[in-house]
This record gives structure tokens, sequence and C-alpha cells, in this order.
């Protein structure tokens, strides 16, 4: 969790009013990590860049988990594309750090519009190039795909993780829509890398009579 702290703490410097000069941001966080282990939450509690101590097991403190672990799967997606929807995926990851960071803090940049309009030309830009969907996909279709999937539903659990746990402000800043937005995004890439699709053959009727 140390290093998870540290960047969200230096988002938070980065967005305050008061310290807007990088520079000195930088004096502030430089030689931050003196050591990684400190022990301070081996009694199953630990902090956000607010200050505020919580047990490990709160709201707040499994939804930045959350959020970590699907920035985690974007970022094993990525070893696997590219092209340029490599550079939407790395963007994709810093932006998880962006809701992240306001979930520590308290405080949502006010951006999320226009980052929720980004993502969605991205996915109509990707889809255009993909033959109408005429039944559920099952999750695979090679390598790449399959990551791809992975890291969608890791992201669908993000965002149901947020809307549980975020603060009233955050959920009427557009991070919700975002992450929604995310995971469509990751379903539509996954189709564009797949080698081949296999669609879901649903149990009907006639062959349960039949058996």
């Amino acid at each position: 969790m140390i290093d998870t702290r540290i960047r969200y703490l230096r988002l938070a410097l980065y967005n305050s009013e008061e310290l807007n000069d990088r520079h000195t941001v930088g004096k502030i966080l430089a030689n931050r990590i003196t050591r990684v282990t400190t022990s301070r939450g081996d009694d199953g509690s630990t902090s956000l860049a607010d200050g505020k101590k919580h047990p490990k097991q709160s709201g707040p403190i499994e939804l930045v988990g959350v959020l970590d672990e699907a920035n985690c799967a974007v970022g094993v997606l990525v070893q696997f594309v590219t092209d340029e929807r490599r550079s939407t995926l790395t963007e994709i990851q810093s932006r998880l750090f962006d809701v992240g960071a306001a979930v520590a803090t308290g405080v949502p940049q006010p951006v999320w519009p226009e980052q929720v309009s980004i993502i969605t030309d991205a996915t109509e830009q990707l889809n255009e190039r993909l033959d109408p969907l005429k039944e559920f996909i099952l999750p695979g279709g090679g390598q790449a795909a399959a990551f791809a999937h992975m890291a969608r539903s890791t992201v669908r659990r993000a965002e149901r993780t947020f809307w549980r746990h975020a603060s009233e402000i955050l959920k009427q800043s557009g991070q919700g829509a975002y992450l929604n937005r995310v995971s469509d995004y990751l379903f539509v890439l996954a189709r564009s890398l797949s080698v081949s699709e296999v669609l879901w053959q649903p149990l009907s009727l006639d062959s349960e009579k039949s058996s």
C-alpha cells in the first residue's frame, strides 16, 4: 500500500491550488520513499492521501485496491498491443490512477465529462472496423484477446465497487461513467484482437427435452 499512497500523494499535490509549481512538488517528494516496509499497516489499518486512517476492509481502501487491480490488468494487456491502441491503454492507466487519486483525496478533477467523450470516441472508431455482433461471445479468442477480456471484467468490478463505496461528490463527477466506458472499450478491443470468436451456444428447450 505504501507505493500506491505515494502515487496518490503526488497526484494530490499536482492538483493542489496551493502547490501548482511542480518543481516545488518535486522537492517535497524527493526521497519520499525511504522505506518500503514500515509496519504501520500490520494492525489492519492504513492511510490515504488525505491523512485519514482507515481499516483495510473499509470501502475507500477496497475501492483503491480494486482500481489498482484494474490498472495492473490493463498493464498486462499493454504488453500484447503494439499499435495506436497501446497509447489508448496507457492513457487509461493514467486515468485509473486519477480516479484512485480522487478517492484518496476526496477531490475529483473537473475533467471527467471530456474524458468520457474521448474514450467513447475511441470505442466507436474501433467498433466501426468490426463485423456486427450477432451473439454473445465467449471470453478468449487468443492470448491478447483473453487478456483484454480479463481487463474488461476487472474494470467492471472496479466500476461496481466505485458505485458502492465512492462519496457522493465523486459519484457526481463523471468518474463512474468513465469506468463504464473503459470496460466498453476493452470489450471492443478484445474483439479487435481476437484471432477467432467463439459464440455462446445457449441450452435450448429442444435439447433439454431430447436428453
